[in-house]
């Protein structure tokens, strides 16, 4: 997986190209950020994805410029990042965050087999809350003709990661004693759920939604 355009430069000792470390920051991430130009403007857009084997998923109106440009071939740059901490050192130089972050490179093609589709949209849906597809409503067909999906190969992908304590420098620790150092620890929480204006009296919360705080434990 580790090739020129993905190979990790900046501190490469922080680079990752197994596949089990890609996948597992890719599924635990909500959101990516899909990077594009078009008419010779770059452009960053957040969006939701969803990895099914060796394919990321990626969806939206089939009306979007950016699926459509993507769709025809316009190579991308797809990332999610992942904040662990805050990582505070005595010397302004040196603070940082711990991270976990993937990049993959490439050329999407457009879903258009009708039951890849489907499976994509169920995967999308599974990426948010595990078990919901179950519980909703099928799409339709005109919901399905106004929604693009794209399949990128993860046939360039890398990770970094940074984790543990700040790098301090040695000639700092007696003149800057008196200053705290270490790392503040961040992590999504899940608050309780609030139930939309138009719920049906007594109904239950789903099992997944009671126990979907304990995907961001770590």
């Amino acid at each position: 997986m580790a090739r020129k355009r993905t190979t990790v430069k900046r501190l490469p000792k922080r680079g990752h190209y197994d596949r089990a470390t890609i996948d597992a920051i890719l599924d635990e991430a909500l959101v990516c950020h899909i990077g594009f130009e078009a008419d010779g403007q770059p452009y960053v857009i957040p969006s939701l994805h969803a990895r099914v084997g060796d394919v990321l998923y990626l969806h939206g109106s089939s009306a979007s410029r950016m699926l459509r440009r993507l769709g025809e071939g316009m190579p991308c740059c797809v990332t999610v990042t992942l904040i662990d901490g805050v990582v505070l050192a005595r010397a302004v130089f040196d603070q940082s965050v711990n991270y976990r972050s993937v990049v993959v490179l490439g050329t999407a093609r457009p879903v258009e087999d009708p039951a890849e589709k489907l499976a994509a949209l169920e995967a999308l849906t599974e990426q948010l809350v595990p078990g919901r597809w179950a519980d909703t409503r099928p799409p339709t067909r005109q919901e399905l003709k106004a929604t693009a999906i794209l399949a990128l190969p993860l046939d360039e992908a890398s990770a970094k990661v940074r984790s543990g304590p700040p790098g301090n420098a040695p000639e700092d620790a007696e003149a800057y004693a008196g200053t705290w150092t270490g790392v503040l620890p961040i992590t999504q929480v899940v608050g309780e759920p609030v139930p939309a204006p138009d719920i049906v009296p007594g109904a239950a919360l789903p099992a997944a939604l009671a126990a979907y705080g304990r995907r961001f434990a770590r």
